[in-house]
């Protein structure tokens, strides 16, 4: 009959192990922001100060505090078992987060702890782990508490997570390398915790008073990656799919063209989040953002879909269901929702190339002389220089026979080498770049004034024929008042 041995794991090996599951500091932080939230924190202030004898990150919390049992309970790896029923408010799952994300960072984790005023706290130490082989955590007294900084920040109720010998967030580099990576992954911090916390940062969610996230001071604003207050954002008919009598709760979205958007509200969403690159479904687990920009293999990427967003709810108590990691970075939908999902992503899908495709038709419909023609057969997709358009017919008036041939055969050359991947590259990653011609206000007449001349030189104008070669030619398109200022000029003898 087989004998039990006790075989527990080395700590030196398993802690060194521990601090590679993959954290950036954006999702440590936002990790030890998680345990905030399920005490019921409504503030969180994190703090990192280089220029300290020791440096030092710390986050603090005014949320319920722990007593010194819960704390130690808490310092436990593994404290919790992901199989037990948990509050519904929950953000946790392992019971490893607080301890694998301050190491990815860090050697040394502390945490002190406030109720009424009344403070206890817990060090650990890796290297003092790494030195006796085994898992030794401190215990504060009141003069080692006494000694931290920041603390003079924690109300009387409250947590503060601190993290010293911060090895992983300086990458060995010294002086002013060293505080400008600190202040690069800082700057992805704010954009991290205002995408993953934007419903709590803007109290959408119920139960749960209006959270507020401050980085040395600066407050972190929600980012809504579904442009909810743009009024061109459709909102599609939610979907429910039940699991176990538990709800899924599925709400599409198709955001607005860019050509919907002014330059600001453009800008703000081009800079936060790529368009492109964040289509997809965004999985909140208890309304936190777990994982996003993933069609899950149920459609592929593309210029034509980058407008979708399929936003996805679900309670912690699916948590298995949905094989959540310990990063909380990743998720990946039962069978029940993925079989939705298809029929849903097909529908959002269709929509989004719809607006794109239509878009890019109107672009001709628009103007009674284009100046580029599409033609489509047999799945095939071409685009031409408008051979009888009247600029280009205004100048073969003035050619020869031989003059004008080669004038074609040079415009059909420019017709076969438009650089189209080049464009598809250039207008997929950030569209309002692409300028292919911007006049200046004060010298909009002039051009205006030069295609007169070409095309009627000094004989009378048809209005009617000058405006839809105007439209063709887009260059005026910033500056519509002044071209109908012009048309009025023109039908006034001027």
């Amino acid at each position: 009959m087989a004998k039990e041995l006790m075989l527990p794991p080395s700590a030196s090996s398993l802690s060194e192990s521990m601090r590679d599951l993959g954290y950036s500091l954006a999702t440590a932080v936002a990790d030890i922001i998680d345990n905030s939230i399920t005490a019921g924190a409504t503030e969180v202030d994190v703090y990192c100060d280089l220029n300290c004898k020791i440096p030092i990150l710390a986050i603090l919390d005014n949320g319920k505090g722990m007593t010194e049992d819960e704390l130690l309970l808490a310092m436990k790896h593994g404290s919790s078992n992901p199989k037990q029923a948990r509050d519904p408010n929950d953000l946790g799952r392992f019971g490893l987060g607080m301890k694998t994300a301050s190491f990815s960072q860090c050697r040394n984790l502390t945490v002190v702890s406030s109720i009424k005023s009344k403070m206890c706290g817990a060090e650990w130490d890796l290297d003092h782990v790494s030195e006796r082989d085994d898992w030794y955590l401190s215990i504060l007294d009141d003069n080692d508490i006494q000694k931290i900084s920041y603390l003079d920040q924690l109300g009387e109720t409250g947590t503060a997570v601190v993290w010293t010998k911060l090895d992983r967030l300086f990458e060995d580099q010294y002086g002013s390398k060293r505080d400008e990576i600190v202040f690069e992954k800082l700057d992805l911090v704010d954009r991290h915790l205002s995408l993953v916390f934007h419903r709590f940062l803007a109290g959408e969610v119920k139960h749960h008073p209006r959270f507020a996230i401050r980085i040395n001071g600066h407050v972190v604003k929600a980012f809504d990656p579904f442009c909810r207050k743009i009024k061109a954002t459709q909102v599609l008919p939610e979907e429910i799919v039940r699991i176990n009598g538990m709800e899924v709760m599925i709400q599409p979205y198709i955001l607005p063209h860019h050509s919907k958007l002014t330059a600001t509200e453009y800008d703000f969403y081009e800079d936060r989040s790529s368009f492109i690159s964040n289509q997809g479904a965004y999985i909140y687990r208890n309304s936190r953002l777990m994982a996003w920009g993933d069609w899950f293999r149920l459609v592929p990427k593309g210029e034509s879909t980058k407008l979708a967003r399929i936003q996805i709810d679900f309670p912690n108590a699916l948590d298995e269901s949905w094989t959540i990691d310990i990063k909380k970075s990743r998720a990946r939908p039962p069978n029940e929702v993925r079989e939705r999902l298809r029929q849903i992503i097909s529908k959002v899908t269709d929509t989004s190339t719809r607006i794109h495709r239509g878009r890019g038709q109107k672009l001709f419909q628009d103007s009674l002389e284009p100046i580029w023609e599409r033609y489509a057969d047999k799945e095939r997709v071409r685009f031409e220089l408008n051979l009888s358009h009247p600029l280009l017919q205004s100048l073969k008036n003035g050619l020869s026979d031989w003059q004008s041939s080669i004038l074609n055969s040079y415009l059909e050359a420019v017709s076969a080498a438009i650089p189209v991947e080049m464009i598809y590259s250039d207008y997929s990653s950030a569209p309002r770049s692409v300028d292919q011609f911007s006049i200046e206000k004060n010298n909009v007449l002039q051009k205006l004034e030069e295609l007169r001349r070409s095309l009627f030189g000094s004989g009378e104008v048809n209005v009617d024929t000058f405006r839809s070669v105007v439209d063709s030619v887009r260059m005026f398109d910033a500056h519509k008042e002044l071209v109908e200022q012009y048309y009025e000029g023109i039908k006034n003898g001027e």
